[in-house]
């Protein structure tokens, strides 16, 4: 072995050691325990929530939520429960497999966050053990990440949508974040009977009893790559835009043009399968919440 190439193996070596010997800094590990006291602002489907008052990005906070006493979501909340500014659920990690009372959220040195109940069962996790993990923050965008000491990102939120779609997210071909699931009912934090997924060469709407298509983007060459919400900040214009894989071709399905800041917004698969759009007008003092977009108008 020449020394150039002995002394690459060793820099290999010890670069691969020293993402192994990463562990998150004590100052930013965390255990938050679903016992404190209630929150007393107004939340979609009239949910109970307990708030992560460390984790707040405006206006972006985690919450446990609840619609059943004792089964709780652990969510991402927009907007700051003040009349008119009530709390949406954007994000959502355990739909469908609640959480008890006393249940904790972690993140541990070796750097994988856990929602476990108060036994220590895992209900949900990141799977980002030992990978390097330095830190958890909420982005202004509401994307959740956890990041390397060079600020890479080990995992985040984005690429694991619910229902929901916030400005600059995407649903992406050949991951877990390729559809979107209706929710049930507004009093049941399951999935209901609709889907929105990105698959070959078209986004498609799909009633899963019925397996009937509508089908919102199609292109005639190629795959979609991704679709990705997202707010054009000269015209304030939400959009769809597209990419085909393995290729320079881009396109855009522009929803709306409001006359005012549209970067505060998310794309929401209802309970109706209706897709919508709304947006948070921050300087407004009552009914900051805009429908900006429908694609069912009823």
């Amino acid at each position: 072995m020449s020394y150039f190439k002995f002394f690459a193996f060793i820099a290999l070596v010890s670069f691969f050691f020293s993402i192994a010997a990463a562990t998150v800094p004590d100052s930013e590990t965390f255990r938050f325990i679903n016992n404190v006291k209630f929150g007393e602002g107004i939340a979609e489907y009239n949910a109970s929530y307990r708030a992560f008052n460390n984790f707040f990005t405006f206006p972006f906070q985690l919450c446990f939520y609840n619609v059943t006493p004792g089964a709780y979501s652990l969510a991402l909340s927009m907007g700051t429960g003040r009349p008119g500014f009530p709390l949406r659920w954007v994000w959502e990690a355990n739909r469908g497999n609640l959480v008890a009372e006393n249940a904790t959220f972690t993140l541990g040195k070796d750097g994988n966050l856990i929602l476990a109940e108060a036994d220590g069962d895992i209900v949900w996790q990141s799977v980002t053990a030992n990978k390097g993990v330095v830190g958890f923050k909420i982005l202004p965008n509401g994307n959740m990440v956890l990041y390397d000491s060079a600020g890479n990102f080990l995992w985040q939120s984005f690429d694991s949508p619910t229902d929901t779609l916030l400005v600059g997210q995407s649903l992406r071909a050949n991951s877990g974040g390729s559809h979107l699931a209706s929710r049930a009912f507004p009093s049941q934090t399951v999935n209901g009977n609709y889907g929105l997924i990105l698959e070959g060469q078209r986004l498609v709407l799909y009633n899963n009893t019925q397996n009937v298509p509508t089908i919102l983007i199609q292109i005639g060459r190629g795959n979609i790559e991704f679709v990705r919400f997202n707010s054009d900040p000269k015209s304030n214009g939400l959009r769809l835009e597209y990419k085909v894989a393995n290729s320079s071709t881009n396109g855009a399905m522009v929803l709306s043009k409001p006359n005012f800041n549209t970067i505060l917004s998310y794309l929401r698969f209802g309970i109706d399968a209706n897709l919508k759009a709304y947006t948070y007008d921050s300087s407004r003092e009552v009914g900051a919440w805009k429908e900006t977009y429908a694609l069912f108008i009823k």
